[in-house]
């Protein structure tokens, strides 16, 4: 059983961390025997505050309950009042969510050899991936499993971490980490994430979330979309951010639909550039033999959230 350091700073933690230890966030951590730096002590890490100019700041250990009551984020608060159920959202933190260990269960199993726990291969490709990726790109066969990444991906947000070197800073997309299936994220062993930075809202934009899932509570997603559409000065779309989860090693920004919403009028249907451009999307998918029924599912699940943002 592993031993808990409780420190009150940034600074405690970081030399704990720098001797070995595993942070924990909202009081769920992985077994093992390494010590254990819980966070939830840190006054710095809590909270949500608004800047002079608009920006909001989220400290990584405010749990998901409290983005999901966030005003102005209208992709992003639905996603978070989503996942899982109301006593897992009262607990688990937003840093959390960003940075969980892929759902698999031959990772946690030690009679497989996994890749992602220091092993080789993935054995999920030849055995059960039913959850596993739509888009295929080699290595680990399981999904980034985070909710709010992809909203904070459609959201163009970024995270700021500390490490002993300093801060630094860096958007929501390129937290994660494509190639190497040893690694969840790209942060470094002794780095804590400190917060989400939001860019200040945009007036008058429209957004809508969808979660696909086999049971309404507390499952994980099989495809998660997420579709913003921001207003040019004559109402029509100007700019739009979409958004998948659960299909890929990272949360993915779909481009092709991005760019066909542009100049879509609120209160229409789906025009044909964007029929096509969901074809070109699920065109694209590399699924397994197992998850052939993501490219389907997500091109279902992308029509209805473009539907109902435009609605």
């Amino acid at each position: 059983m592993s031993t808990a350091v409780r420190p009150d700073s940034l600074d405690g933690a970081l030399a704990a961390l720098a001797e070995g230890a595993r942070p924990r966030a909202g009081g769920i951590e992985q077994a093992g025997t390494a010590p254990v730096v819980d966070l939830t002590g840190i006054a710095d890490l809590h909270g949500i505050t608004a800047g002079g100019d608009g920006t909001v700041r989220v400290g990584a250990m405010t749990t998901v309950a409290a983005l999901a009551g966030l005003d102005g984020y209208p992709a992003l608060a639905p996603a978070a009042a989503a996942l899982a159920t109301p006593q897992v959202r009262g607990t688990a933190t937003v840093g959390g969510n960003l940075l969980q260990r892929t759902r698999c269960a031959y990772l946690r199993n030690p009679v497989f050899s996994c890749a992602r726990a220091g092993g080789r291969g993935c054995p999920s490709r030849d055995g059960d991936h039913l959850h596993g990726v739509a888009f295929d790109t080699g290595g680990c066969a399981a999904p980034n499993p985070s909710s709010l990444a992809v909203a904070l991906l459609a959201h163009d947000a970024a995270v700021e971490a500390v490490g002993p070197s300093g801060p630094r800073t860096l958007p929501v997309g390129d937290l994660y980490e494509p190639a190497d299936p040893a690694r969840d994220h790209r942060l470094s062993p002794d780095e804590v994430l400190t917060a989400v930075l939001l860019p200040a809202p945009v007036p008058g934009e429209r957004a809508a979330h969808r979660r696909v899932s086999g049971r309404s509570r507390a499952e994980w997603p099989l495809v998660e979309t997420v579709v913003r559409l921001l207003p040019g000065p004559d109402g029509t779309v100007e700019r739009a951010a979409v958004a998948a989860g659960a299909v890929a090693r990272v949360p993915l920004r779909l481009p092709e639909v991005e760019e066909a919403l542009a100049g879509a009028e609120p209160g229409t249907a789906p025009g044909p550039a964007v029929e096509a451009a969901l074809d070109a999307v699920t065109a694209r998918t590399t699924p397994l033999p197992g998850t052939r029924y993501k490219a389907s599912l997500l091109r279902a699940a992308l029509l209805d959230t473009v539907e109902r943002a435009l609605a």
